[in-house]
């Protein structure tokens, strides 16, 4: 797992002006939920911008510290400026080792060069690349792999399909069939023939 540590002061300024003024300074404002009251703070922008430049920083148990305390959060919500490298505002949700968390975990497709597919010259088209989890914070992986070795011509994957370590469920199955989404599936070439 990834340590990332946040550094970060609490605020009282509130507001669109308050806000302004922060990212006017180079500063991003925030907020903290969970169990205990709600806490305005604020960042060094380039400090948080360097952060997200890991995928893993978006599916880890980071450490917040404002003011010098630390508390385990993840991150909830991050807004970007649409044209400049910019962290707008961030949120983040205080973890709690006894309750599961629900976050959203990249995908990564492995050993779909060792397929029947991959050897009929097929290719694999990629639907979607992450998939939202419940988990408990120690069960947390920063991501999960998709073995495409088995994989066959014109087959589709879907959220079923992802092998899942001990403790972890995949949100939208819990909501039935209906919302096990394709994650990738398996095409030909134009000019390749499948056997």
């Amino acid at each position: 797992m990834s340590n990332f540590v946040v550094e970060a002061v609490t605020r009282v300024d509130q507001g669109k002006g308050a806000s302004r003024r922060l990212r006017h300074e180079g500063l991003v404002p925030g907020v903290v939920y969970g169990s205990e009251t709600p806490v305005s703070i604020s960042m060094i922008n380039k400090d948080l911008t360097k952060l997200i430049t890991d995928e893993s920083f978006f599916s880890s148990i980071l450490t917040l510290k404002i003011d010098g305390k630390e508390e385990k959060v993840i991150i909830k919500d991050l807004q970007r400026h649409p044209a400049k490298s910019v962290v707008m505002h961030a949120d983040f949700q205080r973890v709690d080792k006894d309750s599961k968390i629900k976050i959203t975990v990249p995908l990564h497709f492995v050993n779909f060069a060792q397929s029947a597919a991959s050897k009929a010259a097929a290719k694999f088209a990629v639907e979607s690349n992450v998939v939202e989890i419940l988990c408990l914070p120690a069960d947390l992986p920063e991501s999960l792999n998709v073995d495409l070795s088995g994989i066959e011509i014109a087959q589709t994957l879907h959220f079923s399909d992802i092998t899942l370590p001990k403790g972890i469920e995949i949100a939208a199955l819990r909501r039935g069939e209906d919302h096990n989404q394709g994650i990738g599936y398996v095409y030909s070439p134009r000019g390749v023939k499948a056997d």
